[in-house]
C-alpha cells in the first residue's frame, strides 16, 4: 500500500526504536497526526484471553478524565415520566413505543442507546436490529439502568465501553490530538487501569500482550510494556 508524504515523514520519527514509553508516545501522537481537521487518537490492546470462553471475555466502562471529544449521539427507551429529562441531559431521542417505531422504519442515526429495566421488554422486537449494530442496551455496559440521565451525563462527558473482539482485541478512542500530550496522557492511564482491574478469571497467561497507540490515520507506536505493566 503506497503511503502519503505526511505519513512517510511521520513514520520516520519513530524509527530508530522498537517501543516507546508512555510519555514519549504521547508526545509522538501530537507530531504524528496526517490530517487537517483535529484527529482522533486510538489505543488498541492484544490481550492474552480467549473470549470463546465465558470466564475470559472482557467488557466494562471507564469514564476518561478529559472525555473522548466526540459529541456522542444516545437515545433513551424510558417512560414518559423520563421523557422530558432525559432530552434535557443530552439524549438526542427519548421515548418508548414511538422510539421503537423510529427504528423499525429505519433510524439508526445514533452512538448509543440507554434504557431502564422495565423498557427492555418492549425493546425485543428490535433485539436483532440493535444487536447487528451493537447498539443493544446491555447491564454489563452500563446502559440498563434505573438512572438514565445520570448515565446520559456521564457518557457525554466521557464514559466509554470496552470490549474483546473475536480476536481478543481492545479497540477505543481516548481523545482528540488538540487535548495535548498531558491530558492524552491522563486519560490513557485511566483507561489502562479499568482494563488491568477488568482482567478475568479465567485469564490464565500474560494478560496484557501488545499495546499500540495511533492518530485516526497516523502510524501505529507501540507501547513499552514494561513501563505499563501487566
Amino acid at each position: 500500500m503506497k503511503r502519503g508524504k505526511k505519513y512517510v515523514a511521520a513514520k520516520q520519527l519513530l524509527e530508530g526504536k522498537e517501543a516507546f514509553a508512555v510519555s514519549e508516545a504521547m508526545k509522538l501522537l501530537t507530531e504524528t497526526s496526517t490530517t487537517k481537521f483535529d484527529a482522533s487518537c486510538e489505543v488498541h490492546v492484544r490481550l492474552g484471553v480467549d473470549p470463546k470462553h465465558a470466564d475470559q471475555q472482557v467488557r466494562a466502562t471507564v469514564s476518561l478524565p478529559h472525555g473522548t471529544g466526540k459529541d456522542v449521539k444516545i437515545i433513551a427507551f424510558v417512560g414518559d415520566d423520563k421523557v422530558k429529562e432525559c432530552t434535557a441531559a443530552g439524549a438526542i431521542k427519548a421515548g418508548n413505543e414511538d422510539l421503537i417505531a423510529e427504528i423499525e422504519k429505519g433510524f439508526l442515526e445514533f452512538d448509543i442507546a440507554v434504557a431502564t429495566p422495565d423498557m427492555m421488554k418492549n425493546i425485543g422486537k428490535i433485539a436483532k436490529i440493535l444487536g447487528q449494530k451493537g447498539l443493544m442496551p446491555n447491564p454489563k455496559a452500563g446502559t440498563v439502568t434505573p438512572n438514565p440521565v445520570e448515565v446520559i451525563n456521564e457518557l457525554k462527558k466521557g464514559r466509554v465501553e470496552f470490549r474483546t473482539d473475536k480476536l481478543a482485541n481492545l479497540h477505543n478512542t481516548f481523545g482528540k490530538v488538540s487535548f495535548g500530550a498531558d491530558k492524552l496522557e491522563e486519560n490513557f492511564k485511566e483507561y489502562i487501569k479499568a482494563v488491568k482491574a477488568a482482567k478475568p478469571s479465567g485469564a490464565k497467561s500474560t494478560y496484557m500482550r501488545n499495546i499500540s497507540v495511533s492518530t485516526a490515520m497516523g502510524p501505529g507506536i507501540k507501547l513499552d510494556l514494561a513501563e505499563v505493566g501487566e
